[in-house]
């Protein structure tokens, strides 16, 4: 009786929820975009192009490892209990990760399940692979060293032991720091402990070298501290020269330290600011203390001798610890021929580069992307690099430039939500043929991710397209469409930068954002009272820019094409400055009619005709509403509430109003203190006025104002076709559906009462009039006890609820509910959840893209060269570290017997019996031959070389010989000439 009485009320002879049956509103969990919690590791795949991130557990939910691959593609790897993930590594087409709960767990990429999975034997300190082995090095906190077999997926009998302390028993509290294999030998094993670093061969089962730094008194060292006495200073971290020339170890008291790997010696010992800090001096002075390194990475061009030092942190501690420092060394010298002078010139570089980063934010850590080799530590030939800031943002830097790199159409729209921080975003129903058509055209360079396949979707499952805008920190916005869960046939972002539209790079904060749903006009207001619109336009001045110095015009509207992108070509070009200098912008929407409407927090609303652009309408809420007030002898004038009062809601439609016999343009306005304010558009000779035509008067802050058709619930929007139609007199039978925290209304305006339902139990912060296809219309809300409801039309009855466990209660006031039926909310800080309420409760799924591409073969590991061979160097092949560390009985794995075939037939020219016979060899026989094997080539070598010598000597004696026949020629020809 209720219902009947409330669409009697309302005006409504149809029940447009007849058709929508009990159990029809059950949300399907469609979609996450986003990162769930803090940034915790990264590592990139330069061979199928992939980047991985690992996040840590927090209240928002365990921590992840999030795959992305080029454009949309991407995979979800989540683990079978909390954790939060130390260090995630690419290996062999696999990813493999380490938690800080100890536990290695192997990822099928292309599936996204657990492969295998161990915990470790204690608190690990380190985790090592390597793209051509089957291995899975675990350096432990007390300085033991284990091998996980990835392909057997089982632990091996190798172990390390501490060797520092078999080096020095009586040393205490001697821990792991890194591991990190040798360039080009792979049977060298650099093992850095805190005291120091040890070269360990697998070959011999031993270690080769000990390298310990020490500070003699008078000298400087890193710090300047205890000058007169002899300084240990603990190991931080330790790396290999790319060809493993040298060795460098960086230290907790700031010095670098480069160390001849043949002999061991300290070739030179500085910081970033000074050298030779281990040679005494005699008044050493002080030096300032410095920050520690966070990370350090050599790197090296296409040719590995020309390499250069990556650094974060190790500046003073009175300066900022913000940004990176690229020392480069240039070309190695030749170690055979070069004096110890020159070696100790090289480490001093040939120039320094800071890479900037924000101020006043650290990093925590940052990861090379190479271009093509996962070789050299993933270190050759880098394209950018990705830093992670200590706010927890991402910032991508290209290299060794240090210019900041847009995410914008590089990286997935999930990764641009850290790249910096998403701070607000609102949703628009575009028309597809517009979107289809809004493909920006940018300078860019060349994507960083290229790798995986989309898997198939549904084709054009809706019309329309709900198209997401995000503004971030750094004021920037990106536009992309979300998809329905179909086909995204235009995959592409388009970026605005509201900072250099406002020619303002400082405190820019956006506040309200609208896009037109056919026409594409973008408008944006800022916390200033400042709004920029935007038009889809070419770039005259592509790569050009002009002067953008435009003069302040306080209250009104500028033109301000020329603060566009010189890098873009065309897109979203801004257009106009409206400087309404009202207070921050609390609310704004753009009119598919051409209208557009600003309200700002000191109670002024603004109407411009965007033909013009011209205001066509500006007042402040005080002129027009009236205050309610209420005069009683016991209560005197000075008690009269004076709350300040806002629009949060505008909305523009075209409907018939109560008293009128024609339908016309309305503009609506929805206060803080719950009025809705109707003003009328009318054609004005060659322009538009406004006029007010009413105010209807709810209970508290308006949250959403639908105009819809009586008689369909379809929107009665003021799009280009129904404003067309009201010169043919097409009439509207339209209504308001007005929902605030407490209540939802439907009423004709401008001040019809209608029917009304409230909210006793919780308050709303999001609502829409929804479709659901083919069954009718429904009002749909999400609300601050964390559970979406629907309500039927006209009777505003419960149709069902469902809880929304995923959303961040302490943001649910920027959810958003869309006419299509879909609920936007945030989980986290920086990932929102997009769900469909017409649904049939279907969980979110991981997606079904291919990651790898099984053609990419990983480029052969770089070796020795000839003369380390000839010189005596064991070059060890990873067949033969896989038969060290395995041992004997280990079955050969599947690149085990593809690789020792390939060496096989490189080394054997012999036709297919004899690789047949080959086929049989055991391990020991492979080995004793590879043995005779290298011991004949050294043999072909000393033949060679003796062969050589002979035919020096036999040259130098005819040489000689042709020599006398000359001399004895020449004197007798003298003695002749005297007898003639």
């Amino acid at each position: 009786m209720a219902s009947f009485l409330r669409g009697k009320q309302a005006g409504m002879q149809n029940d447009l929820s007849a058709n929508i049956i009990p159990g029809s509103f059950v949300p399907d969990d469609r979609a996450r975009y986003g990162i769930n919690s803090q940034i915790s590791c990264i590592a990139y795949e330069p061979v199928q192009s992939l980047l991985a991130i690992g996040t840590n557990e927090s209240k928002f939910g365990s921590g992840r490892i999030y795959v992305f691959g080029q454009t949309r593609v991407q995979k979800l790897l989540v683990p079978s209990r909390s954790c939060s993930f130390a260090d995630v590594q690419f290996c062999a087409n696999r990813l493999v990760s380490l938690d800080t709960k100890n536990e290695v767990t192997i990822w099928n990429l292309d599936t996204g399940k657990r492969i295998a999975g161990f915990r470790a034997p204690g608190i690990v300190s380190c985790m090592l692979t390597d793209p051509m082995l089957d291995w899975c090095f675990l350096g432990m906190q007390s300085g033991e060293i284990y091998a996980y077999d990835l392909d057997r997926e089982r632990m091996s009998p190798f172990r390390l032991p501490n060797f520092w302390t078999e080096k020095d028993p009586k040393i205490r509290a001697v821990a792991l720091v890194s591991m990190q294999l040798h360039p080009r030998d792979i049977g060298k094993l650099l093992i850095a402990y805190t005291h120091g670093v040890v070269v360990y061969s697998f070959k011999q089962n031993v270690p080769n070298k000990f390298f310990e730094y020490q500070v003699p008194p008078g000298a400087l060292g890193g710090s300047g501290s205890m000058v007169e006495s002899m300084r240990r200073p603990k190991v931080t971290h330790a790396l290999w020269h790319p060809t493993g020339t040298f060795i460098l170890t960086a230290h907790d008291d700031g010095s670098l330290v480069f160390w001849d790997a043949k002999d061991g010696r300290v070739v030179m010992a500085r910081t970033l600011y000074d050298s030779n800090i281990n040679q005494p001096v005699p008044n050493p002075g002080s030096s300032i203390p410095k920050h520690p390194y966070v990370r350090i990475a050599w790197c090296c061009k296409q040719n590995p001798e020309d390499s250069g030092l990556l650094i974060a942190g190790g500046q003073k501690l009175d300066q900022p610890s913000n940004g990176l420092n690229f020392i480069d060394l240039g070309v190695t010298p030749n170690y055979a021929t070069s004096s110890w002078q020159i070696l100790s010139e090289y480490t001093k570089g040939k120039r320094t580069n800071t890479l900037e980063t924000p101020a006043g934010v650290g990093i925590t850590n940052f990861f090379v992307i190479p271009r093509l080799s996962p070789h050299f530590s993933g270190a050759q030939d880098p394209i950018a690099v990705m830093t992670v800031l200590s706010s927890g943002e991402i910032l991508t830097l290209s290299f060794p430039s240090g210019y900041p790199i847009s995410p914008t159409n590089q990286l997935h729209p999930s990764i641009s939500f850290v790249h910096p921080f998403a701070m607000k975003f609102a949703v628009t129903t575009l028309d597809r043929d517009r979107w289809l058509g809004m493909v920006e055209n940018r300078n860019q360079g060349e994507p960083l991710l290229k790798g995986g396949a989309q898997a198939p979707h549904p084709r054009r499952r809706f019309e329309g397209r709900t198209i997401i805008q995000v503004a971030h920190a750094d004021s920037t916005i990106r536009i992309w469409d979300v998809g329905h869960g179909d086909e995204i046939e235009n995959p592409s972002q388009l970026q605005v930068d509201v900072a250099r539209a406002l020619d303002r790079y400082e405190d820019v904060e956006i506040t309200a954002m609208t896009m037109a749903s056919t026409t594409g006009e973008f408008a944006v207001g800022t916390s200033k009272g400042e709004v920029v619109i935007y038009r889809w336009d070419g770039n005259q001045y592509f790569g050009k820019p002009p002067n953008q110095k435009i003069d302040p015009n306080p209250g009104g509207l500028s033109n301000i094409t020329t603060r566009a992108e010189p890098s873009l070509k065309s897109g979203l070009m801004p257009y106009s400055l409206y400087e309404m200098m009202q207070g921050s912008i609390s609310a704004i929407k753009a009119s598919d009619a051409g209208f557009l409407a600003v309200g700002s927090e000191n109670g002024f609303i603004s109407i411009i005709d965007l033909r013009g652009p011209s205001i066509m309408f500006q007042a402040s809420m005080a002129d027009f509403v009236k205050q309610e007030r209420r005069s009683s002898f016991l209560r005197s004038r000075s008690s009269v509430s004076t709350t300040k009062e806002w629009p949060v809601v505008l909305e523009f439609g075209v409907l018939t109003l109560d008293e009128d016999k024609y339908s016309s343009i309305c503009c609506f306005v929805g206060t803080n203190l719950g009025k809705v304010i109707t003003f009328k558009i009318l054609p004005s000779g060659a322009g538009y006025t406004a006029t007010l035509a009413g105010v209807a008067h709810l209970n508290d802050k308006v949250i959403s104002i639908c105009p819809i058709v009586a008689d369909t619930g379809k929107p009665a929007l003021a799009t280009g076709h129904s404003v067309a139609g009201l010169r043919e007199g097409r009439h509207v039978n339209g209504l308001l559906v007005v929902v605030t925290q407490s209540e939802a209304r439907i009423f004709k305006p401008a001040t019809a009462k209608g029917a009304s339902k409230s909210f006793d139990d919780y308050l709303c912060d999001a609502a829409m009039v929804t479709e659901f296809e083919i069954h009718g219309m429904a009002l749909v809300g999400v609300f601050g006890d964390r559970t979406t409801r629907a309500f039927s039309l006209p009777g505003l009855k419960e149709l069902g609820s469902y809880p929304l466990p995923m959303m961040d209660g302490s943001r649910s006031g920027s959810s958003l509910v869309t006419e299509d039926g879909e609920v936007f909310c945030w989980t986290g800080p920086s990932e929102i959840a997009i769900l469909q309420v017409w649904g049939t409760g279907l969980e979110i799924e991981n997606t079904a893209d291919k990651l790898i591409n099984p053609e990419l073969e990983i480029p052969t590991r770089p070796t020795i060269s000839n003369v380390q061979w000839i010189s005596g160097t064991q070059y060890v092949s990873p067949t033969d570290l896989d038969l060290l560390i395995g041992g004997p009985d280990r079955p050969p794995s599947k690149r085990m017997i593809s690789a020792t075939a390939a060496e096989r037939n490189a080394g054997s020219g012999s036709g297919s019996a004899s690789a047949g016979a080959a086929s049989q060899e055991g391990w020991g026989d492979y080995l004793t031959r590879q043995l005779n094997e290298r011991t004949e080539k050294l043999n072909l070598m000393n033949d060679s070389l003796d062969s050589v010598a002979d035919s020096s000597q036999k040259w130098a004696d005819d040489a000689s010989k042709f020599a006398s026949q000359q001399k004895r020629k020449m004197l007798l020809g003298g003695i002749t000439s005297k007898f003639t």
